[in-house]
């Protein structure tokens, strides 16, 4: 089996897989003003994703989060997990969601190949909810996450933007909400993009914060597989649910890195705080093309960079987080 290799020895396991740019949510840290079409763009078709995950996987890839946008917008999303579903090398099959589809799709995910769900929740009050997505579709969402533990994922993960003087006074009632639910709850520091600077600089808050408080309240952490994301995830004996901390401010952040991503138009992008990206779309026109995409995708990271420069505020040239798929 080939191995996905950097020049700093970080081994690649882990691909995010962005099937679309368009979201119908406008999160106010995201897309405050809604999805604003730049062009006229065509995401990765079908094939072109069958060809990728097929690349990716006979490079060591273990698992491949589809993520967007909203990736649940395509209608042709069952079909995409399937595709993904046909490498045996592929391990894990997740999805990042609004959870808007959850309720009404969430079990044909399933039966299609999909493994894990993480959605987005940034906050408990469905008014407040409302305020930070721009869409009242709060109990929806949460019907959504009882739809997918009746379909069968033992464990759903749920992702929180962490927000001074927005979200962070809930966190007693987060932990209320994973007592006796199976939620690892992930509270992810908000980071600086082109479009966001000001809300940066007004909102965002130490995951250190949080971690204090769990370490003091007895939460004990756990160690990181090799193809899981970055998220520092600690355990209680009290609780059924599990917290998770994704810090890109952390001195060593970058040292574990273990995942590549694909933007929807075809991109390899060696970092989310990265470079303009790799085309990558014209070799996916044919099977024939599969060693010369693997090539590429391997000569590709050469260049990875040993760290982002978000401490000297410097976000590469991502406008938005929905760009390449966060």
């Amino acid at each position: 089996m080939e191995q996905l290799v950097d020049a700093f020895s970080r081994k690649f396991y882990y691909l995010r897989l962005s099937v679309t740019d368009v979201c119908n949510f406008r999160c106010t840290y995201c897309l405050p003003d809604g999805y604003r079409p730049n062009g006229h763009k065509s995401f990765l078709s079908l094939a072109e994703i069958r060809r990728i995950s097929r690349a990716f996987a006979q490079l060591g890839t273990e698992k491949i989060r589809l993520t967007g946008g909203e990736p649940t917008m395509r209608r042709d999303f069952c079909d995409i997990i399937a595709a993904v579903h046909e490498n045996p090398q592929i391990k894990k099959i997740a999805v990042t969601t609004n959870g808007y589809r959850m309720e009404r799709d969430v079990s044909r995910w399933k039966d299609a190949g999909l493994t894990a769900v993480n959605v987005s929740v940034d906050s408990l009050d469905p008014r407040q909810f409302h305020a930070i997505t721009g869409q009242d579709k709060f109990f929806q969402v949460m019907r959504g996450i009882d739809s997918a533990f009746e379909a069968g994922f033992t464990t759903v993960k749920v992702n929180v933007v962490l927000m001074k003087n927005v979200n962070d006074s809930h966190f007693p009632a987060f932990l209320d909400w994973i007592k006796h639910r199976s939620i690892q709850l992930r509270f992810i520091e908000l980071m600086e993009t082109g479009e966001g600077r000001d809300m940066f600089h007004r909102h965002h808050l130490s995951g250190d914060v949080i971690r204090n408080q769990l370490l003091q309240q007895g939460w004990q952490q756990q160690r990181r597989e090799r193809s899981d994301g970055p998220a520092q995830v600690f355990h209680h004996p009290d609780y059924q649910g599990e917290i998770g901390l994704i810090m890109p401010y952390e001195k060593d952040f970058c040292q574990s890195c273990n995942r590549l991503r694909v933007s929807a138009l075809g991109n390899l992008h060696l970092c989310l705080f990265g470079e303009q990206g790799i085309p990558l779309r014209d070799l996916l026109s044919d099977d024939a093309l599969l060693d010369d995409l693997k090539l590429r995708i391997q000569g590709g990271l050469s260049h990875k960079r040993e760290t982002h420069f978000l401490h000297q505020g410097d976000s590469g040239i991502t406008p938005n987080l929905s760009f390449i798929g966060g």
